[in-house]
């Protein structure tokens, strides 16, 4: 999407719903509930931002496929 890379680790069933998004060497975590900025490497603020009304926009699939792969 975007050029962007969205993905959840396996081993992180105990955290609360999140996503991490990788482009070009650069790295963020984002909660899903509610939509908010966890952590982030190597993007410009700017580029947060419009990762993160992706991750918004795509909420629902997002938090969707997070309780069909952890339950």
């Amino acid at each position: 999407m975007n050029g962007y890379r969205f993905y959840f680790y396996s081993h992180e069933p105990n955290e609360p719903p999140h996503v991490h998004v990788d482009k070009a060497g650069a790295t963020l975590k984002a909660w899903l509930d509610p939509v908010e900025l966890a952590n982030a490497s190597g993007f410009r603020p700017r580029e947060i931002n419009a990762i993160l009304a992706l991750v918004a926009e795509h909420r629902a699939a997002l938090l969707e496929a997070w309780h069909e792969y952890f339950g």
